[in-house]
């Protein structure tokens, strides 16, 4: 998991201290995360120069692995971005558990079929998502059942 750089460790029993404050390679060191324990942390210092620290558990990890990981990690978070963004999941307001169940489901087969549709044409799921909308207007526009203002 990626942590803030003020998030609290001791990597020599001498005290806990912000971790940005403690000298970390980019293979890893392992050190004790205060409200966890042992963890093995990374400072990834990026091209443009920021700086960013990953934890983990698993203290065979090399930082190839956890490049790996942190591609896969990214992938989900732009699923889920997607799932929120254009598919509505978060916008359901039943009450109910299975009308929730049944919001979510849909709204991971929305997503599903966008990204099928992505695939086959290469339109992205936000212009495709666009132009579902842009023609259920164009075909409304054309035939309006009800009007802005009431007729004599």
């Amino acid at each position: 998991t990626q942590l803030k750089s003020n998030r609290q460790v001791d990597p020599d029993r001498t005290g806990n201290r912000a971790i940005r404050d403690v000298h970390l390679s980019s293979e890893g060191e392992i050190v004790h995360l205060k409200g966890y324990g042992l963890v093995k942390a990374f400072r990834i210092v990026s091209k443009n120069g920021d700086t960013e620290y990953w934890a983990t558990n698993d203290f065979l990890m090399s930082n190839l692995m956890r490049k790996s990981l942190a591609e896969k990690r990214w992938m989900i978070e732009v699923y889920h971005h997607d799932l929120k963004q254009n598919c509505g999941v978060e916008r359901c307001q039943a009450r109910s558990a299975i009308s929730q169940r049944n919001h979510i489901g849909l709204a991971i087969r929305a997503f599903i079929l966008l990204e099928r549709y992505f695939y086959r044409t290469g339109i992205s799921i936000m212009e495709a998502k666009n132009k579902i909308v842009r023609s259920a207007v164009r075909f409304y526009l054309s035939a309006p059942l009800y009007g802005l203002f009431a007729t004599a």
